[in-house]
């Protein structure tokens, strides 16, 4: 729902029933991760996307359907590797899908839902898919925050909600989403029961140091791939928030200050790009961020620079170990001249981190294009601690 959220509010707000298709699952190189949505309005108007096209037309059909009948129902797109070009995903893969009908009446909790992703609070939907068992519990769902929960799951559901809610706030303090089974009563080792949970912890931070050009590129294109960025630099004439419009926060301090200002709130899934290249800036702020649990740490810089950059670090105390956690020179070697080609290789090397990717064109490799669902980089979403974010002075 995350990169719906905008027309969702207004709908929701509007007080139709509109439709929400959800992937809840995948298997092989399907184009879309479990979590993507599009919703139908009752007008027919579409937003957001499941497939990148393969099979929105089937999923259109269905939800028009479904709001004119008010039951969701589970479908599952997709073909052999063979025969792909004939019908369905024509990349081969399988897509499992939900789509249900929601309004106010359905989703009294949808308000509270978005107004958490707005204030960057985690929260968790857990939505009953397949229920072979008869009890009529399809779309049943349950919003769980970590200290509380709301929503009914049947009238004796209490094994399952009491299961449910202790499986999801560790699916949110992970940030995974996926499909829990259960047994029909609630035993988890049971299969009968499909539920869908969609984990939505506050989006990962871009840190980025130095209010210089490249920092504006990098900023832009960090918000436009779902960072909440900050630029930090000491110096006020350039730290300004008007030359970082797309920035969540501009802070005047040194750089390592900061860092060791909010250090227990950088997580595996936060992402730092040092790009001041300037020996008093870079060797402090380098030194405390390797000594975080930051995902990606990046330094701009000539090779020259780099080697003198980690003769520095050794001489303040940062070992070997913690150096090959750096990628320095930053980026992917595309050629970059300009700052925004540099951003767009900056970005190629964060996504490459994050998932495992290769690197290479594509048309060099072999295998599934798409990567699992879950990522494989130093990136990783699983093991965060949801924490409350420092409050920052601009």
């Amino acid at each position: 729902m995350r990169d719906v959220r905008t027309t969702l509010s207004e709908l929701y707000t509007s007080g139709e029933t509109f439709a929400l298709a959800t992937v809840i699952d995948t298997s092989k190189s399907a184009p879309r991760g479990p979590g993507a949505s599009m919703l139908v309005s009752a007008s027919g108007e579409v937003t957001g996307s499941v497939s990148g096209g393969c099979v929105e037309g089937a999923v259109y059909e269905e939800a028009l359907e479904v709001i004119r009948t008010g039951n969701p129902v589970r479908r599952t797109y997709g073909v052999s590797d063979e025969d792909a070009f004939s019908v369905g995903l024509t990349c081969g893969g399988t897509l499992h899908m939900f789509i249900e009908p929601v309004d106010r009446a359905s989703f009294p909790q949808l308000g509270s839902v978005l107004g958490a992703m707005e204030e960057h609070q985690p929260v968790a939907v857990a939505t009953v898919v397949a229920d072979p068992s008869g009890a009529d519990r399809v779309g049943l769902r349950r919003v769980v925050w970590p200290g509380h929960a709301e929503g009914a799951l049947g009238s004796d559901g209490g094994r399952l909600t009491d299961a449910l809610d202790d499986d999801a706030r560790g699916m949110l303090a992970q940030g995974s989403t996926g499909v829990l089974h259960y047994g029909a009563d609630g035993q988890r080792r049971g299969d009968e029961l499909e539920v869908f949970v969609a984990s939505f912890a506050p989006a990962p931070r871009m840190l980025v140091f130095g209010a210089i050009d490249f920092a504006a590129a990098v900023a832009d294109l960090g918000s436009y791939l779902g960072y909440r960025v900050t630029v930090c630099d000491a110096r006020p004439v350039f730290a300004t928030a008007r030359r970082f419009p797309t920035a969540e926060e501009v802070v005047v301090k040194w750089p390592h200050v900061y860092v060791e200002e909010i250090a227990e709130h950088i997580d595996e899934r936060t992402a730092v790009c040092v790009l001041t290249h300037d020996p008093k800036f870079d060797v402090p702020v380098l030194k405390a961020v390797l000594g975080t649990r930051a995902g990606y740490i990046g330094a701009m810089g000539s090779r020259r620079t780099h080697e003198d950059r980690l003769e520095r670090l050794r001489e303040a105390g940062v070992g070997e170990r913690a150096l090959e956690r750096l990628h320095s020179p930053i980026g992917l070697d595309l050629g970059a001249r300009t700052p925004e080609e540099t951003a767009v290789s900056i970005a190629a090397e964060l996504i490459q981190t994050r998932w495992g990717g290769s690197g290479r064109a594509l048309r060099e490799t072999e295998g599934p294009i798409h990567r699992d669902s879950e990522p494989t980089g130093l990136l990783r979403s699983d093991s965060v601690e949801v924490q409350d974010e420092p409050k920052t002075v601009r």
